[in-house]
């Protein structure tokens, strides 16, 4: 059975007080949807200095591990709302809406691991529940989820099955029941948010011949008998963000537990996952403006030899250059949001935004490193903190190598073509 990970509890049938708390005018929620391009040109938009500042005053830095309060504030500021019609109660924001917002957390607080553990709720979690739950799945879950008194995970890698969902050996067996009834059993690992989820959309196979069309997604209590929830993973960064795994044994499923149709997984879950992969690094873009500009005051402020270092051509080229990998990269990754909100194909674009934004932010992190000099090492400085929060970046959403292939595939390299 579930036991939360931080020892707090959450009361999940307690009414939530507000699922979008923070004003208009404080959060320029008022008026058209960004678009794709003032998004682009305007590296400061309103919504992402709103967003940063609200990070800066109401998270700082970050703590040790997962903390419920800070979920909760954030998703009380309507963090957890974005993307959710206002029909059922969100804010109705485009992704491009959303991503300045969250790159605006990225560039407000140290806590990348809260930031991120947000975004992979939204845009993974949140988007295919809201796209493919019924009507009595919205009404139990939606309103406790955007007001933060209940957590969504999404479970789809398993120890031998990442990006590859055909490979997934978790099942869901039917019983003899009328109406239908399933039996999940396996286990998902590498599970965000896992330790400390009360609802999970869980994806089996229903039909292990079909391959990916025969993968069925569910929606499963973390409390329901059978599932086993495991700890929260020890890892080198992001510590905000619990990872771990859970654990299925003969737990009952039924119709009313579907989320869409059986043999429809496959599609939600490359749904999901294709916009995820570049909305899912606008912290990253943050939190690299942030180290940018700490690194250019270093540069001013710092002196060797009787002047700036910021006079020294390896420290002002060195910048030069992360100001315009930030760029290309916040370029790409908009890209990918837009044309997500047109509705049209984003597997390649959000594959090279993943491979691009990752890479840069690993960069950027060393690049700051650098101009700290010694004390760019230092535990106190923040930067070495940055650098492990960076390097995550090459493995979740789909590994930078595994978007490698995706793109080539796309290009459609090495396939012999017509002389």
């Amino acid at each position: 059975m579930n036991q939360p990970a931080d020892n707090q509890s959450i009361d999940t049938d307690a009414q939530p007080t507000g699922t979008a708390t923070i004003s208009a005018a404080a959060f320029e929620l008022g008026g058209e949807p960004v678009s794709g391009l003032d998004a682009m040109l305007d590296e400061q938009h309103p919504r992402k200095r709103a967003a940063r500042d609200w990070a800066a005053e109401h998270l700082g830095a970050a703590p040790d591990s997962f903390d419920r309060v800070r979920w909760r504030r954030a998703a009380e500021a309507g963090f957890l709302s974005l993307t959710v019609p206002q029909h059922l109660g969100g804010l109705g924001r485009t992704l491009v809406d959303a991503m300045l917002s969250f790159e605006g957390l990225g560039a407000g607080t140290s806590d990348s691991g809260l930031v991120f553990a947000l975004a992979s709720h939204s845009f993974a979690f949140q988007q295919a529940f809201v796209s493919h739950g019924t009507c009595q799945q919205h009404d139990r879950w939606l309103s406790k989820l955007m007001a933060g008194s209940a957590i969504g995970a999404f479970a789809m890698s398993e120890p031998d099955a990442g990006s590859d969902i055909a490979t997934i050996t978790t099942t869901a067996e039917p019983g003899q029941d009328d109406p239908p009834t399933w039996h999940l059993t396996g286990t998902k690992s590498w599970v965000t948010l896992g330790p400390v989820a009360d609802v999970a959309i869980v994806f089996a196979s229903t039909d292990p011949s079909r391959g990916r069309w025969g993968i069925t997604a569910f929606v499963v209590e973390t409390d329901r008998a059978g599932v086993t929830i495991g700890p929260a993973v020890d890892r080198m960064g992001l510590s905000g963000a619990p990872f771990g795994t859970i654990t299925f044994d003969q737990v009952m499923v039924t119709t009313d537990d579907l989320l869409g149709v059986v043999g429809a997984g496959g599609s939600i879950f490359a749904t999901a996952v294709e916009a995820e992969r570049a909305l899912l690094y606008a912290p990253q873009l943050g939190a690299t403006e942030r180290l940018l500009d700490q690194a250019i005051e270093r540069s001013c402020n710092h002196q060797s030899a009787g002047q700036p270092i910021g006079n020294f051509q390896a420290v002002s080229h060195r910048l030069a250059d992360l100001k315009v990998e930030l760029e290309a990269s916040r370029l790409l990754a908009y890209k990918a949001a837009v044309l997500a909100d047109l509705g049209q194909p984003v597997t390649l674009a959000a594959a090279i935004a993943k491979i691009k934004t990752s890479d840069m932010a690993i960069n950027g992190a060393l690049d700051a490193m650098r101009v700290f000099g010694a004390e760019g090492y230092t535990i106190g400085a923040g930067i070495e903190a940055e650098l492990r929060h960076a390097l995550a970046g090459l493995n979740f959403a789909g590994t930078s190598d595994v978007q490698r292939n995706v793109v080539a595939s796309l290009l459609g390299v090495g396939r012999l073509r017509p002389t």
